[in-house]
């Protein structure tokens, strides 16, 4: 069986609360679980202790029987000091997609072919400029 230790969302809508569970990864978010390990309250501030309860005697039980942390649980284990901290793939969702990439060059193209422009313009202006005061 694939252990999970997870969040399982409860609270109404936009005020969540978040229990910290271990279930059986096949099961719905909010359905059947093994144990309540814990309680997570996102509108509390970050530094309250009430933030993130956990019983960390029972997170290492089941980490000892081989359940997997989410990526969110890991974190609060982490900072809880219960694993190591480890590396995380930087993902890359800030970057613009293909499509967009190009419609960024085009605009740079445009962008600068118009300053090119502006500039050989006030080139000339600054050449009447000079002849008008030499005469």
């Amino acid at each position: 069986m694939a252990m999970k230790i997870r969040l399982a969302r409860g609270g109404s809508k936009k005020r969540p609360h978040y229990s910290i569970v271990a279930s059986d990864s096949r099961m719905p978010r909010d359905g059947r679980f093994i144990e309540k390990l814990g309680t997570y309250n996102p509108l509390l501030p970050k530094d309250s202790e009430d933030r993130v309860k956990m019983d960390v005697e029972r997170v290492k039980h089941w980490l000892g029987q081989g359940a997997q942390p989410t990526d969110r649980v890991s974190r609060f284990l982490e900072a809880a000091g219960v694993t190591e901290k480890k590396e995380r793939a930087n993902m890359k969702k800030a970057v613009p997609g293909k499509a967009m990439q190009e419609r960024a060059e085009k605009k740079a193209a445009r962008a600068a072919e118009a300053e090119g422009s502006d500039a050989a313009a006030q080139v000339e202006a600054n050449e009447a400029a000079e002849k008008d005061a030499a005469e």
